[in-house]
């Protein structure tokens, strides 16, 4: 059995995966997804059984994190089947971390059952604390439901960080509300730059994008930002607000390139691992998980593709259009 480690051309070793459950949500924020999403055929989709013989082709090959995302994960029939096999890694001492980015609309039903199989902590995605604009960019949502959520997580001990996509002409007048939300119920906060995903008009997208430079211009004016050297396996940079201590994070794909130190990749709901977010190039794994009883081939095409992870990516809002843009939906491949 080949459990080399992972190492791409450039000499990243490949550590941390995520992997989509399922490209469905009951949520249709409007960055993500059209409000009538055409879904996919349940055949089409991994089984369970197959995230799990995936998922643990990668841990056999050094991934040390394994990040669970959709759509919504949690609304994946018997999900909970899936996460309790992979804490089998966890208690083994192969995986470091079992985490997942989740909505929060389902994280009341499934909090204690996630802290139970070893899950540490969570990324709910919440863009706004106005309970008009919660139901306006999710189209579907309820912000008392998510708040609940939240709330449920933290009782079960999970950490929660707050991803926050920043989103120009929504967002903006909340920067201050958020970060003191934030900073008096314990959660990390992290700001996101939207990203060219999917079959959104240019023009709407462009008028979305607010640059994270600015967004820190901002936060700068109120409080001191001391930049810190934290690392936690993905893209973010981090600082610490003067006086509070509280940590803040940017996402920043457009306005600065964090492809040097990456060290993940991500399957789909339909095993297709993208080496690069941002490039088309990927490799099918469920083809070669349904034509062989055996593990040895899966992991041979992983390492094939792995082979092949490009350097960075090429998402560019410059010169008023969109170049590198991807014409899947967040939602298929992972967020």
């Amino acid at each position: 059995m080949d459990h080399a480690p992972l190492i791409d051309p450039f000499l990243r070793p490949i550590t941390y995966l995520r992997v989509s459950v399922t490209d469905r949500c009951d949520f249709r924020c409007v960055y993500c997804m059209a409000e009538h999403m055409q879904f996919l055929p349940k055949r089409d989709l991994l089984s369970l059984e197959e995230l799990d013989r995936l998922c643990s082709a990668f841990v056999g090959q050094g991934v040390r994190k394994l990040r669970i995302t959709g759509g919504e994960p949690l609304v994946r029939r018997d999900i909970m089947t899936f996460f309790r096999a992979m804490g089998r890694h966890l208690q083994s001492g192969a995986l470091e971390e079992l985490t997942l980015t989740t909505n929060g609309s389902q994280l009341a039903r499934f909090a204690d059952d996630l802290a139970a199989v070893g899950v540490r902590r969570v990324n709910v995605s919440l863009d706004t604390l106005d309970a008009d604009r919660f139901a306006a960019v999710t189209r579907w949502g309820r912000l008392d439901q998510v708040l609940e959520g939240i709330r449920a997580a933290t009782r079960a001990g999970l950490k929660v960080k707050i991803n926050t996509v920043a989103l120009n002409g929504f967002n903006e007048d909340e920067l201050f509300g958020l970060v003191d939300w934030c900073g008096a119920e314990g959660h990390d906060l992290t700001f996101i730059e939207v990203m060219p995903m999917g079959d959104m008009e240019e023009a709407g997208r462009l008028g979305q994008y607010w640059p994270l430079s600015d967004l820190r211009a901002r936060l700068a004016g109120r409080h001191e930002l001391v930049d810190i050297a934290e690392r936690t396996g993905g893209p973010a940079r981090y600082v610490r607000l003067g006086g509070s201590g509280q940590k803040i994070g940017f996402i920043t794909p457009l306005t600065h390139n964090f492809c040097e130190s990456c060290n993940r990749v991500r399957v789909t709901c339909t095993g297709e691992l993208y080496m690069c977010l941002g490039q088309e190039d990927s490799a099918d794994l469920r083809a070669v998980l349904r034509g062989s009883e055996s593990d040895a081939p899966l992991r041979e095409a992983i390492r094939a593709a792995i082979s092949r992870k490009p350097k960075g990516h090429d998402f560019d809002y410059s010169r008023a259009r969109i170049s590198g843009q991807m014409s899947r939906h967040m939602s298929h491949t992972g967020g």
